[in-house]
């Protein structure tokens, strides 16, 4: 019943983690929009936690062993909690952030290369979209456009760093150091991977090589063999011997048929 749950509200909660995404962004790109459009937004957030802190419920429901289920996933029911706690518009990005990771981990057509692609885009456009909302009125701050977060959101998670651009607040330092954590972490993912790669590849052509070396001997033998059987066929026959022709030395002379054989006298005895 749980793998059936899961495979069943795949696609749905993917489709809600991209309408949270356009509903986040939409407040912090266009700041002077409708106060509706505001409000929609908020809802669409709310809505999307609600949807992926039902289906943690479920599935733990649904688990044989609920406690083990806990247990294995800490970061979803911290996910979970969280925005309860402390209603906060960050926290809820970053518990919806770790539903959808760990939902669309789960998904069987998700490959590790996708996944990983999927973490990189999400979390630098999540992590620009953040500190632009938080260093955007700060007074000493100079992340001031889209464009200044996503640079620095780049440099951030490639460890490169260059210092142009760097938050000054203290939410916005926090979100850095996330930043900085989860991109070395997706580097090396990305880093081991690509060496899994190569050594699967160079395992497949020793394999291919081990192949035509065992065919190449398999065929030298049988040419060694068909050269000895041509060998052997090609060799002339004994010719028979013709009548009146002079015997082999050492062979035994040949008797008519009606002469005697020439047998030995008993001993005389002695007087």
């Amino acid at each position: 019943m749980k793998l059936r749950w899961e495979e069943r509200t795949q696609t749905p909660l993917l489709v809600l983690a991209v309408a949270f995404g356009i509903a986040y962004a939409v407040p912090i790109v266009a700041p002077g929009a409708e106060p509706w459009v505001h409000r929609v937004c908020t809802h669409v957030e709310w809505t999307v936690w609600a949807a992926f802190a039902l289906d943690y419920l479920v599935r733990l429901g649904l688990a044989p062993d609920r406690w083990h289920f806990v247990r294995g996933h800490p970061l979803d029911l911290l996910a979970v909690i969280l925005p309860m706690v402390q209603p906060l518009r960050l926290l809820r990005v970053v518990s919806t952030l770790l539903l959808v990771g760990r939902r669309a981990r789960m998904a069987p057509q998700i490959t590790l290369t996708t996944y990983v692609a999927g973490a990189v885009v999400g979390l630098m456009m999540f992590g620009s979209l953040a500190v632009l909302h938080v260093e955007r009125d700060a007074p000493n701050g100079n992340i001031k456009t889209l464009g200044d977060a996503v640079w620095w959101s780049f440099t951030t998670m490639t460890t490169v760093g260059y210092g142009d651009h760097a938050p000054t607040t203290g939410l916005g330092r926090v979100l850095a150091v996330g930043l900085m954590l989860s991109g070395i972490a997706l580097l090396g993912v990305v880093t081991a991977n690509i060496a899994a790669w190569f050594i699967s590849r160079f395992d497949r052509d020793d394999a291919v090589e081990r192949r035509q070396t065992e065919l190449l001997e398999a065929l030298t033998q049988e040419v060694r063999e068909l050269r000895a059987e041509v060998a052997r066929l090609s060799a002339p026959p004994e010719a028979p011997a013709l009548p009146g022709s002079p015997e082999p030395p050492g062979s035994p002379e040949p008797q008519g048929p009606h002469e005697p054989r020439d047998v030995p006298s008993p001993t005389a005895p002695r007087a």
